[in-house]
Order: structure tokens, then C-alpha cells, then sequence
């Protein structure tokens, strides 16, 4: 037994090393020359931290083993794409917009927001928070004023964002806190599964669309991850019908109708409907069932329960401010209620970069190669 564990944590060494000396390999130049984000709390890194908001991660002890404390980043340290932007040789991380402007711009910005959704209402019952087309709406700000870098040469600047690497992960909140939340929002009742899934997949459609008119080519979507196994919805399905360990099978059948829908999307946008563009899916719902399946051979001893947090599951209040976390986070898959540890990250953001076994129809690596 100890010979096993000790081999799991050998296993687990070898891959946060491999991240660190693939950083440190590319750190004269960045693979591409810049990145930008959109999406939720899973990649906000500081978005929200001046908003009215219930979601918010400002405050210890979110991140407990990052270098800048508590950020605004929904985890212990590094975000999805903080271990991305570190593959790809970003010497820093990828700043929020809220806190940039100017040539800044150029090298990429996190439009991110926790609570967003890709429907504008999303959310709204954690208060303030910046949806999809207002993050789209605040890139379009960015390019007119990443213009004057160019002389006025729109062309120019075309050539410039064509080589840069637009990540969009989007979707979840529209699922947890709107669609399964009938006592806020109408959605459930105005739409049955297929046609909510429909419906986001129209309104994504419209926001990617805007973003390649705004000089978005090498673009990034991922899937809608198994919420119905996240220790929230753990705690509150099991807690419901009296059992323990059983995801939530609704809302994750949901789920697969909109992450099909997307997949066909990417489909259409790479043949033609989207002429020059190359969309990347990224199967999340797949990469972080098997991560939690195979949790064991990451060195992960807890895949059901959140490291910091109260009541079942650690998922029935998320992570309160100065609460004790667990001792040892690289042994738990999640961080609160609803976010993967730092550890978790860097693994699914290894995985997606050089292997197409999550990626489709190719890698980040070919992505950013083309």
C-alpha cells in the first residue's frame, strides 16, 4: 500500500514538473502573441472583485497557494487558464480587464466574469456580474483602442489578433443558476431541455460570430462540464432523496444535449460558415468525468467533496471567508462547491494541450501552430 502511494505521488510530481519545465522552455516567446478570455468564475481571475456580488473569491481562503494571495480567482491558486497561458510561454498570467488598458491589451486581457452566462439574466440572482455580450461588448471596446498600435490600420490589426488564441468557456451558470433554479427563472418552464439547449446554442452562435467579426480566427469552446456531480449539487440531490455518492442525472443528460449542439457548431464554423476561423472544442464534460473516475491514479483521495466548505459534500455553503481549507489540496479534485482544485487544473489543462484524446478536431498545440 505504501508502495502505491508513493508511486501516485511520483506520478503526480512528474506532471506539475512537466508543466513548470514546459514554462520554462517556452518562456523567451510566447507560442502565440496573445490571449484572451471569456468566460465564468471557473477562469475569472479578478472581474468581479469590485461588483455587488455573491460571487466573488476576493477573500481567504481563496488562494491559499497562489503567489498574489486572494486575486479574485475561484480556487487555491492557478486557474484553467492560468496553467494555459504557462503551457503556451506567457511569462505572466493573462490580467484582468478591469485592471488593464492600452498597449496592455495587446498581449490579451480576461474578460471573465463569476455568474455570467451566455443569457443575459443568468446569474442575477448573485447580483452584479458581466454576461457573455457584455464581455463581448468590452472586447470590441479593446480592439478599437488596440487600433491606434496600428496607425488606424485595421488590416493590420486583423493580421495581429489572427495569430492570437481566443478561449470561450461558457454555459455552465446558464444550467445551474437559471435553467435548475425554477423558484428565480422562468427558463424551465418557457423551454424543455432540447429546446434550452437550442435556444443558448442561437445566442452563442451571435456572441462567437461577433468575436470572429472582431478578429477572433484560432477560437477555444468548452463543453458544459458534469454539474450534476459537482459536491453542490451532490449535496443537494443526495440530501433530497436520502443517498449518498449519486450525480444528478437530470441535470447532467441536460447538459450533454448542449454540449452535442456545440459540438455541431464548431462543426459548421470550421466548414465554411466561418470562413479563415478554426474552432477547437473542448470535451470538458468527458475530461473531468474521467479525472474524477481515475481520480486515484492523479493522487486525488477525495473526488465527491469540496476542500473548503460546509455541510454535505462540503457543498451546501461554499468556502467562507478566513474558513480553514483542508490540509493537503492536491489530494482533492474540487476546491469549494462548485470549482476544481489548482491541481486539477493544471492536469485538464495538460491534457487538452498536446492530445486530441479531449480536443476536437485538434489540439491547443496545433491551434496555436497553425
Amino acid at each position: 500500500m505504501a508502495i502505491h502511494r508513493f508511486v501516485l505521488l511520483v506520478s503526480l510530481s512528474l506532471v506539475l514538473f512537466g508543466l513548470e519545465t514546459a514554462v520554462s522552455q517556452r518562456q523567451q516567446q510566447s507560442q502565440v502573441p496573445c490571449l484572451y478570455i471569456f468566460g465564468d468564475s471557473l477562469v475569472d481571475n479578478g472581474n468581479n472583485n469590485r461588483l455587488l456580488s455573491l460571487a466573488r473569491a476576493n477573500y481567504r481562503p481563496y488562494g491559499i497557494d497562489f503567489p498574489q494571495g486572494a486575486t479574485g480567482r475561484f480556487t487555491n491558486g492557478r486557474t484553467y487558464v492560468d496553467a494555459l497561458a504557462q503551457i503556451l510561454g506567457f511569462r505572466t498570467y493573462i490580467p484582468p480587464y478591469s485592471r488593464i488598458r492600452g498597449q496592455a491589451l495587446l498581449r490579451g486581457a480576461n474578460f471573465a466574469s463569476g455568474a455570467a452566462g451566455i443569457r443575459d439574466e443568468t446569474g442575477d440572482n448573485l447580483g452584479a456580474h458581466t454576461s457573455m455580450n457584455q464581455q463581448v461588448n468590452s472586447y470590441t471596446s479593446a480592439v478599437q483602442q488596440m487600433l491606434q498600435y496600428f496607425r488606424g490600420d485595421t488590416n493590420e490589426l486583423q493580421r495581429y489578433l489572427s495569430r492570437c488564441i481566443f478561449y470561450s468557456g461558457m454555459g455552465s451558470n446558464d444550467y445551474l443558476n437559471n435553467y435548475f433554479m425554477p423558484d428565480f427563472y422562468s427558463t424551465s418552464t418557457d423551454f424543455n431541455d432540447k429546446t434550452y439547449a437550442e435556444s443558448l446554442i442561437k445566442n452563442y452562435t451571435q456572441q462567437l460570430t461577433r468575436l470572429y467579426q472582431f478578429g477572433a480566427r484560432k477560437v477555444i469552446v468548452t463543453a458544459v462540464g458534469q454539474i450534476g456531480c459537482i459536491p453542490y449539487e451532490l449535496a443537494r440531490y443526495n440530501n433530497r432523496n436520502n443517498s449518498t455518492g449519486r450525480c444528478n442525472d437530470k441535470i447532467n443528460n441536460a447538459i450533454v444535449l448542449f454540449n452535442s449542439q456545440l459540438k455541431k457548431l464548431v462543426d459548421r464554423f470550421n466548414n465554411g460558415q466561418l470562413q479563415g476561423a478554426k474552432f477547437v472544442y473542448l470535451d470538458t464534460y468527458k475530461s473531468t468525468s474521467d479525472l474524477a473516475a481515475n481520480g486515484a491514479a492523479y493522487g486525488f483521495e477525495v473526488v465527491d467533496k469540496g476542500c473548503c466548505g460546509v455541510g454535505r459534500n462540503n457543498g451546501q455553503i461554499t468556502c467562507l471567508p478566513l474558513q480553514q481549507p483542508c490540509s493537503d489540496r492536491t489530494k482533492y479534485l474540487f476546491w469549494d462547491a462548485f470549482h476544481p482544485t489548482e491541481t486539477a487544473n493544471i492536469l485538464l489543462a495538460k491534457s487538452n494541450f498536446n492530445s486530441r484524446a479531449y480536443a476536437y478536431p485538434i489540439n491547443i498545440q496545433e491551434l496555436a501552430n497553425l
